[in-house]
């Protein structure tokens, strides 16, 4: 069988409903493609030719499970994210820029990539109002799940954050951020607890139909599911609105 290529991934996204010259947040697991040949490399060109020359990309490279006591300090240029292969190679990708936040940076590549990402530094939640997941929602863009499942929705966070889930929030810190020209800045982290809760994301499934909201098929050997995140948007809040934890189970509890 002939080996997949960007064009091979380009070809499955397009046929999953990925638009070009759109704005794609991808949460994604390498392995879960099979093999390929070229790597992180192979599936981030895949992305980009798909998404066409006036599309924008985002990947999440998270770094929460890294930025903490004893030292809260993001440096912007080598923290690395915690997220998995496809996000990192794209964080230390030549042309790739970073947003400005401790725990939930984002990377882009595109020409609203810096639109998308400037100002989140300006947040000292995770998903506030300057947060490209919040730019993206603007965008009418889309998520991609790539053979990771769907509970890993970062953009659910921000619709949390904006009908104040009880559950959201823990304590604020003080972290020290080394920005990529060398200067030092200390700003306030309101770090993200879910303390006694399972986040249950995927019930979006059946609020979303399909194939307007929602789609579902195959990039390679993976899984993906791809939102449209207007909606996904719409369903969430409706659904926050008869019962605030929906997609959150509390432990211990019935």
């Amino acid at each position: 069988m002939p080996q997949p290529t960007a064009d091979t991934i380009a070809r499955d996204l397009q046929a999953l409903g990925v638009r070009p010259g759109g704005m794609l947040l991808v949460h994604s697991s390498l392995s879960s493609m099979g093999h390929v040949p070229g790597g992180p490399e192979t599936v981030i060109q895949g992305l980009l030719q798909a998404l066409g020359d006036e599309g924008t990309l985002l990947l999440p490279t998270l770094s929460w499970e890294l930025v903490g006591p004893p030292e809260w300090l993001f440096d912007v240029r080598h923290t690395p994210c915690c997220v998995g292969a496809i996000p990192e190679y794209f964080r230390r990708r030549p042309g790739t820029l970073r947003s400005v936040h401790p725990t939930h940076s984002v990377c882009g590549l595109g020409p609203r990539a810096r639109w998308a990402l400037q100002d989140h530094h300006l947040d000292a939640s995770p998903c506030g109002p300057h947060s490209p997941l919040r730019r993206i929602h603007e965008a009418e863009g889309q998520v991609l799940f790539l053979g990771c499942g769907v509970t890993c929705n970062t953009s659910m966070h921000a619709i949390e954050e904006i009908v104040e889930a009880p559950y959201l929030f823990a304590e604020t810190v003080s972290c020290r951020v080394l920005w990529p020209d060398g200067h030092e800045s200390e700003t306030p982290l309101r770090r993200h607890s879910f303390a006694g809760i399972q986040l249950r994301y995927e019930r979006l499934l059946d609020l979303l139909r399909e194939p307007d909201e929602m789609r579902r098929g195959k990039v390679l050997q993976a899984d993906a599911v791809l939102y449209e995140l207007a909606p996904m948007w719409r369903a969430a809040q409706n659904a926050f609105t008869e019962d605030i934890y929906y997609f959150a189970d509390r432990v211990g509890h019935a």
